[in-house]
C-alpha cells in the first residue's frame, strides 16, 4: 500500500516515464497482454499521448486483432495534427479483414499525399501493401511491376530482398499461366469446336442413334422378378416304393425305444397269463369257471392248475 501511495504521489511525467520503461521491457519480451495494460495506464494519465496510442495500435496488429485496431483508429481524437494516427495501419487492417475496396481508396489518398506526408520507409511500406492488394485482386501484372520496383531498390543481403523475390516469383507464375497456358488452352478448345461444328447448325444435325437393346427395355418394361431375387422351390423327397395316399403311414412310435413301445412283443414264461399291450381304457373279460364231474371241484381256467389229491 505504501509503494502504491508513493507512486501516486509522483508527478504525472515521472509515472509515465516509469510506465514506458516497463512497456519497452514487455514489448522486447513479447508480453503483448501486459504491454496493452501498460498503454492503458499511460492513456489514463494522459489521453492525448500519441506514442501510447501508436504503441497500442502496434500491439493490436501483432495480436491479429484488426477490428480493435480499426476501432482505435476511427475513434474520436482531439484536433491536433500530432495525434493523428497514420493511415497506413488502417489500410493494413482493412487488407487483413479482406475489405480490399476500402483499403484501395485510403491507399490512393496516401499515395497522393493529400492527408499526410510520408518518408522513404513509409513509402516502401505503402508499395509493399499496394503490391499485395493488387495480387489479391488478381491484378498480377500490376503486382509484378511493383515487386520489380521494390526489388531494384532493396539491399540484396536483406530479408526484404528475399521476401520480394518470393512474391515476384508467385506473380510471374500466374502471369505465365494466364498469358501462355490458360489462354492457349482456351484458344485450342475454341478452335477444335469450330472445326468440328463447321457451318452446321445444331438443329440440322441428325438425332443420335439409340441402341436397340435400350429401346426394347424401355418399350416393354419387365414385371418379372430379377434373376438374383428368384428362389428355387425345393421338391420334397419321397422314398422309393412309397405312393402318397396309398402306402400306410409309418409307425408314429418309431422314434421310441422298443422296450417302451405299447405294442412291443412279449416273450418268456413270465409273460403267461399277463395281459400285455393294453392301453388306457382297455379291459379283459374274466372267464367263467367250468365244472367237471358234477359236484367234484375243478380248476378255473386262466389260473394255475393244481392237481387234486
Amino acid at each position: 500500500m505504501t509503494g502504491k501511495k508513493d507512486a501516486d504521489a509522483l508527478p504525472s511525467a515521472d509515472r509515465i516515464k516509469r510506465l514506458y520503461t516497463s512497456l519497452v521491457a514487455q514489448i522486447d519480451g513479447g508480453h503483448w497482454k501486459g504491454a496493452e495494460k501498460t498503454c492503458d495506464k499511460i492513456l489514463r494519465i494522459n489521453p492525448a499521448d500519441a506514442d501510447a496510442r501508436q504503441t497500442k495500435l502496434f500491439i493490436y496488429l501483432q495480436k491479429d486483432e484488426y477490428r480493435k485496431a480499426l476501432e482505435l483508429i476511427d475513434e474520436d481524437m482531439p484536433e491536433n495534427t500530432d495525434l493523428k494516427l497514420k493511415l497506413f495501419e488502417k489500410v493494413y487492417a482493412l487488407y487483413r479483414l479482406k475489405r480490399e475496396a476500402e483499403a484501395e481508396v485510403i491507399l490512393e489518398e496516401i499515395k497522393n499525399k493529400e492527408v499526410t506526408e510520408v518518408n522513404e520507409e513509409e513509402e516502401r511500406g505503402v508499395l509493399h501493401l499496394e503490391a499485395q492488394l493488387k495480387y489479391r485482386q488478381g491484378k498480377y501484372q500490376a503486382a509484378y511491376d511493383l515487386y520489380q520496383q521494390l526489388l531494384d531498390t532493396a539491399e540484396p543481403s536483406s530479408e526484404e530482398y528475399h521476401d520480394i523475390q518470393t512474391n515476384l516469383l508467385a506473380a510471374q507464375t500466374y502471369l505465365d499461366f494466364m498469358n501462355s497456358g490458360y489462354l492457349q488452352s482456351i484458344d485450342e478448345a475454341l478452335a477444335a469446336n469450330s472445326i468440328d461444328a463447321g457451318s452446321k447448325d445444331i438443329e440440322d444435325l441428325p438425332p443420335p442413334t439409340i441402341p436397340s437393346n435400350i429401346v426394347t427395355l424401355s418399350a416393354t418394361p419387365s414385371t418379372s422378378v430379377p434373376a438374383k431375387e428368384k428362389k428355387k422351390v425345393r421338391v420334397k423327397r419321397v422314398p422309393k416304393d412309397v405312393v402318397p395316399g396309398v402306402t400306410p403311414p409309418p409307425d408314429p412310435e418309431r422314434w421310441i425305444k422298443k422296450s417302451q413301445r405299447s405294442n412291443r412283443p412279449v416273450h418268456g414264461k413270465k409273460s403267461k397269463g399277463r395281459t400285455t399291450g393294453a392301453t388306457q381304457g382297455f379291459t379283459t373279460e374274466i372267464p367263467t369257471p367250468s365244472v367237471a364231474g358234477g359236484a367234484s371241484g375243478g380248476t378255473v381256467s386262466g389260473g394255475k392248475g393244481r392237481k387234486k389229491k
